[in-house]
C-alpha cells in the first residue's frame, strides 16, 4: 500500500534551524531542516505506530536574515529530584522557586548572538511511513491526519527550530497551488545539511536512539528535494540508545 503526500503550507514570522557546527552562538541554516520540518508534521499527528518521512521543501521566499540577542541559560533549571515536584502537585507541600541564576560557568544567564530568518513560508510535503505490523491501518491513520490538520488541531504548538518561534500552518489540498512571487529565483547550495538527529530505521524506540544524519542539500527553483532516510544520499552514523 503506496502512503499518500501529505502537503502542508507553513509560516512564521521568525526561525532558527541552528547549524551545528556553530556551537555557541546560534546562526540558521538558510532553509528548514527536515529534522525540523518532521516535528511540524509530528506536532499535528503521530503515534508510535508510524514514522514521518519528508519527502519535498519548497521555499516560497528567498531567505532573510536577522540579528538578535537573547538572554540563554548555560544550564538547566530544575527540581532537586522528581518526588519533591510530585508532593508539590498533589498539595502535600509548598511548592519553592526553581532558580534558574547561579553564579558558577556553567549556571546562569549569559546573552548570545542568534542570526535567525525573518518572515519564513514553506510548503512541505511528507508521508506516513508505518511500521511493519501496521500497514494496514496506513488510510486511517492518514486520514485522522488530514482531519486535523483541516481543522487546524495540534498535539502541540509547531515551531520554527525553537520553541519561541511558533509555526503556523494550513493543509494544502489535492492539486491547490501556494502562490510565490519569489519561489523561482530561490537557487542555494547549502552544502551539507543535517538531516536528523534521531534514528529512523528502527521502529517503536527510534526516539530513544541518538543518531546523526546528514545530506548535500541543494535548492533548485525554490524546491529542495530530501532523500528518503534508508537512501545512499543520506550520511549516517550508528546509533546510541539514550
Amino acid at each position: 500500500m503506496k502512503p499518500r503526500t501529505q502537503v502542508l503550507h507553513v509560516w512564521g514570522d521568525l526561525a532558527c534551524f541552528t547549524r551545528p557546527e556553530m556551537k555557541v552562538e546560534r546562526f540558521s541554516y538558510p532553509v528548514i531542516t527536515p529534522s525540523a520540518a518532521r516535528a511540524i508534521f509530528e506536532a499535528i499527528y503521530w503515534k508510535p505506530k508510524f514514522r514521518w518521512q519528508v519527502t519535498r521543501i519548497e521555499v516560497l521566499r528567498q531567505p532573510r536574515y536577522i540579528a538578535l540577542r537573547r538572554n540563554e541559560m548555560k544550564g538547566a533549571g530544575c527540581a532537586p529530584d522528581d518526588s519533591i515536584v510530585e508532593k508539590w502537585v498533589a498539595g502535600e507541600a509548598t511548592p519553592e522557586p526553581i532558580w534558574a541564576d547561579g553564579e558558577s560557568e556553567t549556571e546562569g544567564r549569559t546573552q548570545r548572538q542568534t542570526m535567525a530568518l525573518k518572515n519564513v513560508e514553506y510548503v512541505l510535503s511528507a508521508e506516513i511511513r508505518p511500521w511493519p505490523d501496521y500497514e494496514q491501518e496506513l488510510p486511517a491513520t492518514e486520514a485522522q491526519f488530514r482531519r486535523r490538520a483541516e481543522r487546524g488541531q495540534c498535539i502541540y504548538q509547531p515551531y520554527l527550530g525553537c520553541r519561541e518561534f511558533p509555526g503556523y500552518f494550513a493543509l494544502v489540498d489535492g492539486t491547490a497551488v501556494v502562490e510565490s512571487r519569489e519561489k523561482d529565483e530561490v537557487n542555494l547550495d547549502v552544502g551539507i545539511m543535517l538531516y536528523d538527529v534521531f534514528d529512523l530505521s528502527k521502529p517503536g524506540d527510534c526516539y530513544l536512539r541518538h543518531a546523526i544524519s546528514l545530506f548535500h542539500a541543494q535548492v533548485n527553483g525554490g524546491v529542495l528535494e530530501v532523500p528518503d532516510y534508508l537512501s545512499d544520499k543520506v550520511l549516517r552514523t550508528g546509533a546510541e540508545v539514550m
